[in-house]
């Protein structure tokens, strides 16, 4: 007796374009923000983001996933005195 398994094709996550700053990225959809974030060379710890239109508190973050279209502002924290 042989084992033959069903072959199956993984899909990949589809790229999507969404506007950062007004430029426009492109990146997987699904993506969590700290990991767009990290991807665009910001440091998550250190900025605010605006998620289409509206500020997104940092414990939205990790449920937050872009889709195609979205509009990100991302405005770096500057300290000083």
């Amino acid at each position: 007796m042989s084992f033959n398994p069903t072959p199956y094709t993984l899909h990949p996550t589809p790229s999507i374009n969404l506007q950062v700053n007004g430029e426009t990225r492109s990146c997987l959809a699904q993506t969590p923000i700290p990991e767009l974030l990290q991807q665009l060379g910001f440091n998550p710890r250190l900025v605010a983001v605006e998620y289409n239109g509206e500020i997104l508190h940092h414990q939205f973050w990790l449920d937050t996933k872009v889709e195609n279209g979205d509009r990100l502002e991302v405005v770096t924290i500057v300290g000083g005195g």
